[in-house]
């Protein structure tokens, strides 16, 4: 979603009003609801949506309040990176998942990356569930709480302690002081990753394109594949899960 194609932005980082900051705000206010979707995050949760939208409503304040066009980054780019650290670091700060839920969110990760380790290709939730003599409805729970924690292929490769409190320079740099070794191990990461996604089911390589090729919400993903919304953040969940044990082992 982009927001740079309207002048109250240009204009505001020209002069600084508070008019117009008030309006960049309104106007940018779409952003986080665009992007709580594509966290899984949905007005289902009633009173928790409201929380989690209030806390991407402040961090999208805080990015047109730090926001610096000097270092060539785009500013809806900027805002994201506010916004979903804003919600990540609520997240971690709440007891937003019950305790069983987190527990068995950590025992499907460990039982999928032992599966492929014996296997070499991915489990399915059958064997998943007879691997933690459960039955596959409480796997498929526990995907959906997974994707809750994993949330993002992007933190995945990124990493997600502190994003929001990471500077933008800091995180994208200057482009014409690139260091070349962090360009290089960037490469060798995302074609490792490249490697691994062909590794995965058919279905879960469609989700992940439409995620993050398509930008689609999990909702938007939903429709285009008749399965729910649910199922999708258990697909994703899954996807990500099992890149993980991928790339470890090879």
């Amino acid at each position: 979603m982009q927001i740079e194609s309207t002048g109250i932005l240009e204009e505001f980082f020209a002069n600084r009003s508070p008019e117009l900051r008030e309006k960049l705000v309104l106007q940018s206010v779409p952003l986080v609801h665009y992007l709580l979707g594509r966290m899984g995050i949905t007005q289902e949760k009633g009173s928790d949506y409201e929380d989690l939208a209030h806390q991407g409503l402040m961090g999208l304040i805080e990015a047109v309040d730090h926001y610096d066009p000097k270092f060539n980054t785009k500013f809806s780019t900027y805002a994201s990176l506010r916004i979903r650290g804003k919600v990540m670091d609520y997240l971690r700060t709440t007891d937003w998942m019950p305790r069983s839920a987190r527990k068995r969110s950590r025992m499907i990760q460990k039982s999928i990356t032992t599966l492929w380790s014996e296997n070499f290709r991915e489990p399915t939730e059958g064997e998943i569930a007879e691997h933690l003599g459960t039955n596959v409805e409480d796997v498929q729970q526990g995907l959906a709480d997974t994707n809750r924690v994993l949330v993002s292929l992007d933190m995945m490769m990124e990493g997600d302690q502190g994003e929001s409190d990471v500077p933008l320079h800091e995180k994208y740099g200057d482009e014409h002081q690139a260091n070349p070794l962090d360009i290089l191990e960037e490469k060798d990461m995302a074609n490792e990753m490249m490697n691994a996604i062909h590794d995965l089911d058919e279905r879960e390589q469609l989700v992940l394109s439409l995620y993050y090729n398509d930008e689609l919400t999990f909702k938007e993903i939903g429709k285009v594949l008749d399965i729910t919304e649910s199922r999708v953040c258990q697909l994703h969940a899954r996807a990500l899960v099992s890149l993980k044990a991928i790339m470890k082992h090879e």
